[in-house]
Parts: C-alpha cells; sequence; structure tokens
C-alpha cells in the first residue's frame, strides 16, 4: 500500500471505463450495431471526431455524457459518409442513437461497480479530478452521481492545460493542499497520466487496460488491470 495523503483521478477511460481506451468501447459499439465499416476505417473517423471537438465549440458546458456521445458518434458517421466509406443514404441519426445507447449503458455498468470505491476512497483520502474534457465535466460528473466524490476539479478546457503537460497535474496537487510526494495519481494513459504525474514527484497507479495504439511502454509503482483491484491497494471494502 502507498503512503499518501491524497489522490488524483483521471476520468476518461479510468473511472468510466475501466482502462479501456474509448476508441474501443465505441469500436464494440459499432460492431454490435452493425455499422458496415472496417476498424480503420472507424480510427480514422475517431481521430477526425476528436481533433474536430478540440477545436470547435460543440460540446456545451451543459451537455452530459449522452449528448456528448450522439456528438462523437454523429460527427464519425458524418465523415465516414464524405468518405464514402458508408452510402449516401446511410440512417447517420438512427446509428448514432444506438451505438450511444450501447455506450452510455456499458458506462451505467461500470459505475456501479466503481461507485461504491470512489466513496470508500473519499472518505479515507481527498480527491481531486484532472481531465482532458470539453468544458462539460461538472455537467457529466452530476449526472452520473460522482461530483461529491472530489473535492477539486481540474480540466483542461478551463485551465488551459492540457495532459501530457505536468503542469495540470501540479494544478491537481496544488487544489489538495499538498506535496506531489504525498499524491498518487492513477490514470489508464502512461503518457498522458503516469508519466507527466512522475516527472513532477508524484506516486502512480497505472491502470493498464485495453488500448488503442497497442500497448503502451512505460513504468509506475503500480500496475493494476482493473479499478476493483484498487480495494486492495488501498485496503478497502469496495461493497
Amino acid at each position: 500500500m502507498l503512503k499518501i495523503k491524497g489522490i488524483i483521478f483521471d476520468y476518461g477511460a479510468t473511472i468510466d471505463s475501466n482502462g479501456k481506451h474509448w476508441a474501443e468501447v465505441l469500436w464494440d459499439a459499432y460492431v454490435a450495431t452493425g455499422v458496415p465499416v472496417n476498424k480503420s476505417q472507424f480510427k480514422e473517423a475517431y481521430v477526425y471526431g476528436e481533433r474536430y471537438l478540440a477545436l470547435h465549440p460543440v460540446i456545451l458546458p451543459s451537455d452530459n455524457f449522452k449528448n456528448v456521445l450522439l456528438k462523437k458518434t454523429g460527427l464519425q458517421l458524418k465523415w465516414l459518409k464524405n468518405e464514402g466509406f458508408l452510402p449516401a443514404n446511410y440512417n447517420s441519426s438512427e446509428y448514432s442513437l444506438a451505438i450511444s445507447n450501447q455506450c452510455y449503458n456499458f458506462v451505467l455498468i461500470v459505475l456501479k461497480k466503481a461507485k461504491p470505491i470512489l466513496e470508500k476512497l473519499a472518505a479515507c483520502y481527498p480527491l481531486a479530478l484532472v481531465s482532458n474534457f470539453y468544458g462539460n465535466i461538472e455537467t457529466v460528473l452530476k449526472d452520473f452521481e460522482l461530483r461529491r466524490y472530489f473535492k477539486e476539479i481540474i480540466e483542461s478546457s478551463v485551465v488551459g492545460i492540457r495532459k501530457p503537460d505536468p503542469a495540470i497535474f501540479a494544478l491537481g496537487v496544488e487544489s489538495l493542499g499538498l506535496k506531489p510526494e504525498e499524491v498518487v495519481v492513477i490514470g489508464d494513459s502512461y503518457k498522458k497520466d503516469i508519466f507527466p504525474a512522475r516527472q513532477i514527484g508524484c506516486k502512480t497507479i497505472w491502470l493498464k487496460g485495453a488500448g488503442w495504439d497497442g500497448d503502451e511502454v512505460g513504468t509506475a509503482d503500480v500496475i493494476i488491470s482493473g479499478f476493483r483491484e484498487l480495494i486492495k491497494q488501498f485496503n478497502i471494502s469496495g461493497d
């Protein structure tokens, strides 16, 4: 067990998908709903959508995660049609809704298991959230009834710093009123979470799940393969 006084969590793919990269979650939904594209085509659409969202204020502060999913998949399917990977008369709205519903339900299942763990941790340590997000993380957390667990929220689009810049983790540490060595950062990405957190002196727990571009190479103080393993790491009950 690590000797720490506070915890910083990543959000996307750490808390809401148990370490599974969100591109993989979406791809599984594409397959399940029968969208006739291959994974390479989907990957291009996913990258296009993420870049578009980073440059355009499509996601509103009032959008919950269901709305985020609808907008993401709408952009992806539109791109696939424009590139000729889907027929021009393809019913994008119908499939966007089906994909979004499957992904949203997936998150609800994951969070049902994660919430008891977060609740136990929040009772023992101050928690902060450090996330690259679209300016609506507060809405998302409230929709999923997660906001109460976190003392502070550091969101990239609000503070103007994005991972993997270590400065965003320094803000998280500062918000807890602790020293870096007293804080453990828990995240799914070595490049965006673990490496920059280690640079400023934080301890790290790497939730190493299903990646997107192959296995990331690196090290952390602790490596786990599932969120539930935090029960053992912090000697708490997850029930």
